[in-house]
This record gives structure tokens, sequence and C-alpha cells, in this order.
């Protein structure tokens, strides 16, 4: 289980850089409340954004976005709409994306490949 948290660890820390790199600002990071967590959640501009982060070690389970369900997608959802309730004052407009990582760390330490797909849910 350690090691598939710090693949976690390792994989929203990417995704942060990598959204900070692309001018988003960070306003938190595993937040959780009843309905679920949201991985980061960042401003894109004027838009409020929740960012599922999956990470995986080669594809022997598929490519990491796979795992963003019909079902972890609502929940994301009433995640995000909690956290404004509780945290933004107005009505900003929302967004949810995905960040996959793939990362094959014993084929020669490879480089990790991210795939942003926004609106997933």
């Amino acid at each position: 289980m350690a090691v598939r948290t710090a693949l976690g660890t390792f994989g929203e820390r990417l995704a942060e850089e990598y959204l900070v790199e692309r001018g988003a600002v960070v306003v938190a990071r595993q937040w959780r409340c009843r309905a679920g967590e949201l991985d980061l959640v960042v401003w894109d501009g004027p838009v409020l954004v929740a960012v599922e982060v999956k990470t995986r070690r080669g594809l022997g389970f598929g490519f990491p976005l796979e795992a963003v369900t019909a079902r972890k997608q609502v929940r994301l959802r009433r995640a995000l709409l909690t956290f404004v309730d509780r945290h933004v004052v107005g009505r900003p407009a929302l967004r949810i994306d995905g960040i996959g990582i793939s990362w094959s760390p014993g084929l020669g330490g490879s480089t990790p490949q991210v795939e942003h797909v926004r609106g997933v849910a």
C-alpha cells in the first residue's frame, strides 16, 4: 500500500507542476468531504477546476483515465459543489479535468507521460 500511496503522491505533484507551468493557480490539494476527495482544485483563469489525477506504472490495468468511471464522475461533481459551497464566494464557472500519468520506472527510468483531458465529468 505504501508504494501505491507514494506513486499517487508522485503523480499529484507532477500534475500540479504541469498545471502551474500552464498558468493555473492551486487552491487546494487532497481536499476531502463526505462526497469524496478532490486531488487538486485550481483556478484556470475564471474557471474553478477540480482535477482528478490517476497515475499508473505501465498500462497493464489500462490507461490511467479509464479509471475515472461514471460513478467516480458523480462523486467528483458532488465534491466540487461542496467545495464551492464552503470556500468560494459567488458561482464561478466549474469544470472537472482528468490528468493521467503513465510511468514505467523499471524500464530505464522513462519519462512520465502526462495526458490532460479537460471536462471529463
